[in-house]
């Protein structure tokens, strides 16, 4: 069964074709800054991305020929975790989200290539994944809800993969899922279900690579009105130039962790307060699991880290088993998910938001 595999990222797109669950080509690249300059919004990239998975494809000397092309999900309206069919409703969704990433323009390009060769096209546990337990939405505003948007297909792979490390089912484990990479989500998962995870976007949680995390409130909003900054500036304090590159005005996490672990200030107390944000955070999801945990896993890039594992772990260590699943693979996710939709092993899902 041959499977296409789509993940756009910012910067980049990464590209494979699966036998069944094995990879048998891998492709993709970084995008020159130069020609995503161009475009003001992200959904204007889409003839780009299309044109450059295309030309991948021919380059490779493979035929749009699949039995199913999957998609990395996107930015939708609020849906819970699995295996969807790409719709129309979908479709119309990402074309006009509120919410900018080029993660949208996945599904976009796998209906195209698809219709192309007539076979399904699917994503699998979006961005935008939401399990909320009731609780987990109230904010002191009325009008402000709390968002579920964070590393979904990664925390539900590495989760299944564990699980049937000790022969045990996802849906019997309560596990938390702390995912360090460009953006760090921690999430309760009880039962297969993410119960409660930090908007790992421009929400809340711990500061990050590029992301400010939770940030006073009272002190934002004189920012916003101090005269001095934009909203898109703001909105790019929050997610983009916030976190380690706004205090050290850079964001390569191996620099950063070298420099750290020489001692050089302040790379080292904000690398250090950076790890202290995402184990309070590990503390308020064991609270959202009332103390029962399985395990923690953690995953994500950063998660290579020897040094930066030095400094987190004992913040967090006593409080279960953990389980490290360092890096991640997307791709492999995906494929995976799509194999065992067109087995029949997992039920499609219709996205219809409310």
């Amino acid at each position: 069964m041959k499977i296409f595999v789509i993940n756009p990222g910012s910067t980049s797109t990464k590209l494979a074709l699966y036998e069944n669950d094995k990879p048998v080509w891998v492709g993709g690249a970084h995008h020159p800054l130069e020609d995503l300059a161009q475009y003001t919004h992200i959904i204007e990239q889409l003839p780009y991305r299309k044109q450059f998975v295309r030309d991948m494809l021919a380059k490779a000397g493979i035929p749009v020929q699949f039995d199913a092309v999957i998609a990395r999900g996107g930015l939708l309206k609020p849906t819970p975790s699995g295996v969807y069919a790409i719709n129309e409703q979908m479709i119309h969704d990402l074309t006009y989200a509120e919410m900018e990433h080029a993660c949208n323009l996945g599904a976009l390009i796998a209906v195209e290539l698809a219709e192309e060769c007539h076979c399904p096209a699917f994503i699998a546990d979006p961005e935008v994944a939401d399990e909320f337990m009731p609780e987990s939405r109230y904010t002191g505003i009325p009008n402000i809800e709390r968002k579920s948007i964070f590393h979904a297909l990664n925390s539900k792979a590495v989760s299944r993969k564990y699980a049937a490390s000790i022969g045990k089912e996802y849906e019997d484990l309560n596990i938390i899922v702390v995912h360090l990479g460009g953006g760090i989500s921690v999430g309760a998962h009880r039962k297969g279900e993410v119960i409660d995870v930090n908007n790992a976007l421009d929400g809340d949680g711990p500061f990050s690579t590029e992301r400010a995390g939770t940030i006073p409130a009272g002190q934002l909003v004189d920012l916003c009105f101090s005269g001095q900054y934009s909203k898109l500036q703001i909105k790019k304090m929050l997610n983009g130039r916030g976190g380690l590159s706004a205090h050290l005005g850079m964001n390569d996490m191996i620099t950063i962790a070298a420099k750290a672990e020489a001692g050089e200030e302040p790379f080292k107390s904000v690398v250090d307060a950076m790890f202290y944000t995402i184990a309070r955070e590990v503390g308020a999801r064991y609270v959202a699991l009332r103390g029962k945990v399985d395990a923690i896993i953690v995953t994500g890039g950063i998660a290579h880290s020897e040094y930066c594992m030095k400094i987190f772990l004992p913040w967090i260590d006593y409080l279960a088993p953990i389980v490290m699943m360092p890096g991640e693979d997307e791709m492999g996710s995906l494929a995976y998910n799509a194999w065992c939709a067109m087995k029949g092993e997992r039920k499609l899902k219709v996205y219809n938001p409310a």
